[in-house]
């Protein structure tokens, strides 16, 4: 496993830890080949705060991605599902060196994202976000996020609304038009007279 392997496995953790399962950095981290359930009911078991294990739904893309790399050959024996070059797990700088890598080679095709600060846990947040923004009630969305507290998820709630407000702030105001009159012309009133 040399350095495209790495590579693979971070694809395959960005997928993970991406808008769609809105895992914490260090629940990536810990996770073992045998936390992937792939078929039917596809998913990932993992491990958060507390040590409560929760899981969370995989998507095809997501599967595709992971299938592929269970499928590679495992360095030294290694039982994490994204190990570093000698076969152990990465540590949450290692994963971060891996985001800007990628994420500073996104940035010369995506002008957007030159001006944003990218982190496992924006990524995190932006999972919350386009769960909320779904329509998902703030209850499974922290069960989905592994919150202990309705409270933190509400933060994203109360984000959720800025947004709005700030679109909203950037509409012009509707200028309702002075009524006039409405003044017929002589070939309507012509018109109507003959009727």
């Amino acid at each position: 496993m040399g350095q495209f392997s790495v590579e693979i496995s971070w694809v395959a953790g960005s997928v993970l830890s991406g808008n769609q399962q809105g895992l914490r950095v260090s629940e990536i981290i810990d996770l073992n080949r045998d936390s992937v359930m792939l078929g039917h009911g596809a998913h990932v078991r993992c491990v958060g705060k507390g040590r409560k294990e929760r899981s969370t739904p995989l998507t095809k893309v997501a599967q595709q991605a992971l299938r592929g790399w269970l499928n590679e050959p495992r360095k030294r024996g290694a039982t994490a599902l994204f190990p570093n070059m000698h076969g152990g797990r990465l540590s949450a700088d290692g994963v971060q060196a891996l985001l800007n890598k990628h994420v500073a080679k996104a940035r010369e095709h995506c002008v957007i994202l030159r001006s944003k600060r990218v982190s496992p846990h924006v990524m995190r947040h932006s999972a919350a976000m386009e769960l909320l923004q779904a329509g998902v009630d703030c209850s499974v969305i922290a069960l989905w996020l592994g919150h202990e507290a309705m409270e933190t998820t509400l933060t994203y709630l109360h984000a959720h609304l800025e947004l709005k407000e700030s679109a909203l702030g950037k509409l012009k105001p509707y200028e309702r038009a002075k009524a006039e009159r409405f003044r017929p012309n002589d070939r309507l009133l012509e018109f109507l007279n003959a009727l």
